[in-house]
């Protein structure tokens, strides 16, 4: 078997007894040398390859530890809304749409979102009608918890002025009682469930897609939250055939009726697909006002979110993955959900005697000072996204109010109370650009510079601990600290090289930074041109 000697600038090994080298040898997947170049050629051998990265900086292999891989292979391949400044220029976006836009006769897009729109409102169903009247549309707000649906979509669902909202759920009414077009968490499932699925042919292009870009992002490993029963077995096969590229952490999806038959199957590890782990919801989004709080929103005082599923239902999901071995993780957003996810970890861990399956809080978005102290006491995982702070604090403030504002996107204040840092991006919702995630750890500031001096900055991360959790705190979240998230000796060879040093460059390096190689299991898996 070759070995393969890599030389660079720098490596950054995040190994205390060894914290940096010039070279490492790979064979088999696994690192057999770190150290000075000398050295590492003579354990080697003289028939080694030699690969020189030059003046690029060698970090080990970074993580997404909340991402979801179908949505971002549909987002590469239907319409993109993202970034739009109006409901014109959606509306130009989707006469513009490809063919791959099309789940049968249904135009399907993603990423609007109505807070970077003239006055902020949430559009209606007359402007999609008026361009699409016998068409189908469905398009997802960027953060996945409401979509906004033409009157052909509203009538395949038989959704009418009659129809109540779902539990969880809420369809938006204009001043007659006539639904708006715009469904709200749980209210989205009656129009999803009757869009005709992607075909196989469809799912394979994406998901190809979405690997792909984590390849080119410096993604060596994904934590998926939440996946179809259909995408796992897609990828168990593609595992089994050496076609990933990437690792991939998966997480059941613990929501829908799939569920039980996870249950069933329970944990599964592969070579470099595993699925150890359940994702649950319990509320929707900040920006939709779907995320559960305590008290009313402070611009909306007649809402307080909405629960996905009663308290009674989520800790008997909880106790049941739990008791066959999955580890559990909760999508928590208000502070009201985060109360009551904590709680039902905690409790149903000690009921099981799974404290050691690392339970984990999935966004851990907004947080009472008391609950942060009850997850970090309880060393639960709090798998947190950078990016979402630097996308939302231009309204932030307006949906909680200054007081609630000190617990939310509390990163630092989480890591000091004993929590462990698993840094993500939630993509599609944000970029899979890890880059962008490490520099918002750092700065809480937008690619500009925007606000100086960080929003909020007393909840930054150092450089170090902001590399640390997209390299170790998801190794240890996926129960593989042993084996990755540190350079050295008998680790697997995932590694991801940079043009720059992202500890010791100034922060402001990151936002035109690149990814120069990808290496996973010892196989380069993207160089750049």
């Amino acid at each position: 078997m070759e070995t393969t000697v890599y030389l660079a600038r720098r490596i950054r090994t995040l190994d205390p007894e060894r914290p940096e080298a010039q070279a490492l040898a790979v064979r088999r997947g696994r690192l057999v040398a770190v150290g000075a170049e000398k050295d590492v050629r003579e354990a080697a051998g003289n028939e080694a390859r030699v690969v020189d990265l030059g003046a690029a900086v060698v970090v080990p292999g970074l993580v997404d530890a909340h991402a979801h891989l179908g949505g971002l292979g549909k987002s590469l391949t239907v319409a993109r809304l993202e970034g739009t400044r109006s409901v014109a220029e959606v509306l130009e976006r989707l006469g513009a749409a490809p063919a791959t836009s099309f789940q049968g006769d249904w135009l399907m897009g993603k990423g609007w979102d109505q807070n970077g729109w003239p006055g902020g409102a949430f559009p209606g169903r007359s402007e999609l009608d008026a361009r699409f009247p016998t068409t189908p549309v469905y398009l997802t707000r960027v953060d996945h918890h409401a979509a906004w649906v033409n009157g052909e979509a509203l009538r395949r669902a038989g959704i009418t002025r009659d129809t109540p909202d779902p539990a969880g759920g809420r369809i938006l009414r204009d001043a007659k009682g006539e639904p708006t077009g715009v469904l709200v968490d749980n209210a989205m499932d009656a129009v999803a469930g009757v869009v005709p699925p992607p075909t196989d042919e469809q799912l394979q292009v994406r998901l190809s897609a979405a690997l792909e870009r984590c390849a080119q992002v410096g993604l060596t490993g994904v934590h998926d939250a939440g996946m179809d029963l259909r995408t796992f077995r897609l990828l168990q096969t593609w595992d089994m055939l050496g076609r990933l590229p990437v690792r991939v952490y998966a997480m059941a999806d613990g929501q829908g009726e799939e569920r039980h038959e996870y249950l069933e199957r329970g944990p599964y590890s592969g070579r470099l697909l595993e699925m150890k782990a359940v994702k649950l919801l319990l509320d929707g989004a900040l920006g939709s006002r779907g995320a559960a709080m305590h008290a009313p929103y402070s611009d909306a005082p007649g809402e307080t979110g909405l629960l996905l599923m009663a308290p009674e239902e989520l800790s008997a999901r909880v106790h049941a993955f739990m008791a066959r071995g999955f580890q559990v993780g909760v999508h928590a957003i208000g502070d009201r959900a985060n109360t009551l996810v904590v709680d039902t970890l905690i409790a149903a861990a000690k009921a099981t005697g799974t404290e050691a399956l690392r339970h984990r809080v999935e966004h851990a978005q907004i947080l009472r000072p008391e609950d942060i102290e009850k997850l970090g006491a309880a060393k639960l995982v709090a798998s947190v996204q950078p990016t979402h702070a630097t996308s939302d604090m231009g309204w932030a403030e307006a949906r909680l109010g200054p007081e609630r504002l000190l617990g939310a996107y509390a990163w630092e204040s989480l890591r000091r109370a004993g929590a462990v840092l698993a840094l993500g991006s939630d993509f599609p919702i944000e970029n899979p650009d890890v880059l962008a995630g490490l520099y918002a750890a750092r700065t809480r500031q937008d690619a500009a510079g925007r606000p100086e001096g960080g929003w909020r900055p007393e909840e930054r991360l150092t450089a170090e601990r902001a590399l640390e959790g997209f390299t170790g705190g998801p190794a240890w979240a996926s129960f593989a600290e042993e084996r990755r998230g540190r350079l050295a000796v008998g680790r697997d060879a995932d590694f991801t090289a940079l043009s720059v040093d992202p500890v010791e460059d100034e922060a402001r390096a990151l936002v035109d930074a690149r990814v120069v190689a990808t290496v996973v299991d010892g196989r380069e898996v993207y160089r750049a041109p």
